[in-house]
């Protein structure tokens, strides 16, 4: 029988992490429904591929996991693969994020009560100070701690023995980690969006957990609804629940999951509110580009991480939307969205090579 993974935060041991202990600020239902091993885990098969290997190679050569740098848009697996792993090793597992270490002595508590060969992940790296960054580094190289003692003339470092731990960081924009921080990474591995025909999958099994009936068509239409991400999916699945035992009789049929995500203002393209405003702004506003996300934030007045986060990453992979040197352009496929054509004028790539080339902004 598998070794279920205990959860720690800091010095004290608990079950589970719950929503207001969790600092990757995830919802229960996504805890509850999240793979517990590898043979769980649908998609990503490269990755778990990879994975496999490595565990295995730990457990022949009797070594800890090497560290582990996950990046990849939100809602795609990090935070799953983080826990699936200790889970398959049958070791402890410290969650904290980015954020939350603000100074080198937040650290401390997570390094010094690694277990042998326990897992630290560390959620939303790219936000750590860098010196942070510098303080964790002989602790991914040579499993120490140095800490300074004093101030002045009269300070003095004192070198602390850890045990063997493995690192694991998450990130939605691995660019912004520092090249010393990167390359003490061992591991990289970039999670991509998920096949429809994956998600599917994925919402019907959870359907199963959640003791709900799904037609196997009501599955594929909230997939393909689902932008390519199992949190999304998720959570049209759990909306799709909530509307069926509201409304109807608790069963989600293809009507009633139709009917539901149209209630959610969700789109056939799996778009909702917030992202065809942001097609809307850039065709209404910027006459479909080219011009820059931070002009587009500011008019819609969200966060310009939000827009690079959640919103562009989807957008750019199914080619609504493009980034070019001199901004963001919307395509006939996002014009279309919209509802409205193009001007006669606008600029494309046949016409306009020089719009189109070179490093995108």
């Amino acid at each position: 029988m598998a070794r279920e993974a205990k959860f720690q935060s800091g010095k004290q041991e608990t079950g589970k992490v719950s929503e207001a202990q969790s600092p990757t600020g995830e919802q229960p239902h996504d805890s509850a429904l999240r793979p517990k091993l590898f043979a769980d885990v649908i998609g990503q098969k490269s990755v778990i591929h990879r994975l496999t290997i490595a565990v295995n190679a730990c457990r022949k050569l009797k070594e800890p996991l090497p560290h582990i740098l996950l990046d990849g848009p939100p809602g795609l697996g990090k935070t799953t693969f983080a826990n699936v792993l200790p889970n398959e090793l049958g070791t402890t597992l410290q969650i904290t994020s980015g954020p939350a270490l603000t100074r080198p002595a937040d650290l401390i508590p997570f390094l010094t009560n690694a277990e042998e060969g326990s897992i630290l992940f560390i959620d939303e790296i790219h936000r750590m100070p860098r010196t942070v960054e510098e303080f964790i580094y002989p602790a991914m190289e040579d499993f120490r701690l140095d800490i300074v003692l004093g101030e002045g003339l009269g300070a003095r470092t004192v070198s602390m023995r850890l045990k063997r731990f493995t690192l694991i960081g998450a990130t939605t924009r691995s660019g912004m980690l520092s090249n010393p921080m990167r390359d003490r990474f061992k591991m990289h591995e970039h999670l991509d969006f998920y096949s429809v025909e994956d998600l599917a999958i994925i919402v019907s099994a959870n359907a199963r957990k959640l003791e709900t009936h799904l037609a196997p068509l009501a599955a594929l239409e909230i997939a393909r609804r689902s932008r390519g991400t199992p949190r999304i999916a998720n959570s049209r699945l759990w909306w799709a629940r909530q509307y069926s035992a509201s409304e109807l009789d608790g069963r989600i049929t293809l009507e009633a999951a139709q009917k539901a995500l149209d209630i959610a203002e969700i789109d056939i393209n799996g778009l909702d509110k917030q992202d065809r405003r942001y097609l809307e702004t850039l065709c209404g506003v910027f006459m479909g580009g080219p011009t820059g996300v931070e002009a587009i934030a500011a008019t819609m007045n969200i966060p310009t991480d939000t827009l690079a986060d959640e919103i562009e990453p989807y957008m750019l992979r199914e080619k609504f939307i493009i980034r070019t040197p001199r901004g963001r352009v919307a395509t006939a496929k996002g014009w279309a969205i919209t509802g409205n054509a193009p001007p006669a004028n606008y600029p494309t790539e046949a016409d306009n090579p020089d719009l189109f080339s070179g490093q995108p902004e």
